[in-house]
């Protein structure tokens, strides 16, 4: 893999993914350096239901998030794997000072009155993602345009640059173009300590026929929301910044679902499935979406890691702010 319109990119969940076909878009022959299989990623953890969650208002992050709304729904219409467009109930607590900052970007939302405890009711149209069909559509996509995935752990971003051996049979050539996707990794990899790791806790159950997500974010017992998918309802869940444990907790698990059931009483008889535990790529300041000077003619670093649990929300938006730092 030679030239200067190639490019590597490291990281193969949803932000990498996106990225790599972008780029590929953009007539680069991509091949994506993924440190874990697709099914260990945190991406496949994920709820991933359009929302930007724990994500502060910010111009850039509005744009991603809308456009990452409208690539979903279009891609929901014409029956991309993985992907439903599903109703969705907010039930908000507290003083109510208006539509959230991110409204404009689902084009429906609307305010209806709610009972206590709850002020009122947000109702919204959201794209729901099931992450392992459309991480494996994903990878089809890129791979039937010429592009490859690759499994390698690189020590040092500069590897990529350069190539490196996987210690199988498959090497990668480097690339004059690389594109840092690396999640937590990037902490290292990067050298940024404002990255974090935020732990995550969900439950599944047989999903008894619900088709509205419902959520209560302020939750004094614990942030609660109900994701029904196909065939089972994702239960959560835990924020825990600074937490990187992955081990099973009994207790948390059943606490999640007294609360679900709570919000939701048809989950009451609803069979319990397993439960996820993930960390979500968190960083003060914000997700990193910029090009870094290299100090070497010729090749470009660009940045696109921190999304928190915000990943799948602002994936396409992103991918396409990727895609203009490696061309521009």
């Amino acid at each position: 893999m030679t030239g200067t319109t190639d490019a590597v990119v490291v990281g193969g969940g949803i932000v990498g993914l996106t990225a790599a076909v972008r780029l590929q878009e953009q007539g680069f022959r991509v091949t994506v350096l993924a440190a874990d299989d697709p099914e260990r990623t945190v991406s496949t953890v994920a709820a991933a239901v359009w929302y930007p969650t724990h994500t502060d208002e910010d111009p850039r992050v509005l744009r991603w998030a809308r456009d990452t709304y409208t690539v979903l729904t279009r891609q929901a219409a014409e029956g991309v794997p993985g992907v439903v467009l599903r109703p969705t109930r907010m039930l908000l607590r507290g003083r109510f000072d208006g539509p959230p900052w991110w409204a404009e970007a689902t084009g429906d939302l609307v305010v209806h009155p709610a009972d206590p405890p709850y002020e009122v009711e947000l109702r919204f149209t959201a794209p729901t993602v099931e992450m392992s069909p459309y991480l494996a559509w994903l990878h089809d996509r890129l791979v039937a345009g010429g592009g490859r995935v690759v499994r390698h752990r690189l020590d040092h971003l500069d590897d990529a640059f350069t190539g490196a051996t996987t210690g199988t049979t498959e090497t990668f050539g480097g690339a004059a173009t690389v594109v840092n996707a690396t999640g937590l990794a990037a902490r290292e990899l990067a050298g940024d300590p404002a990255v974090y790791p935020v732990r995550g806790h969900i439950v599944l159950v047989a999903n008894p026929g619900l088709t509205t997500s419902v959520r209560d974010e302020a939750n004094p017992r614990g942030i609660t929301y109900v994701h029904p998918r196909r065939h089972d309802v994702v239960l959560g869940g835990t924020f825990d910044p600074q937490r990187s444990d992955t081990d099973p907790d009994p207790a948390t698990a059943e606490a999640i679902r007294a609360r679900c059931v709570e919000l939701v009483p048809e989950l009451a008889d609803a069979p319990v499935l397993g439960e996820r535990i993930g960390l979500r790529p968190a960083r003060h300041g914000g997700p990193r979406v910029e090009r870094e000077s290299t100090g070497v003619p010729g090749r470009r670093l660009v940045h696109a890691y921190g999304h928190g649990g915000a990943g799948v929300t602002l994936a396409w938006g992103c991918a396409d702010e990727v895609a203009a730092l490696a061309t521009g």
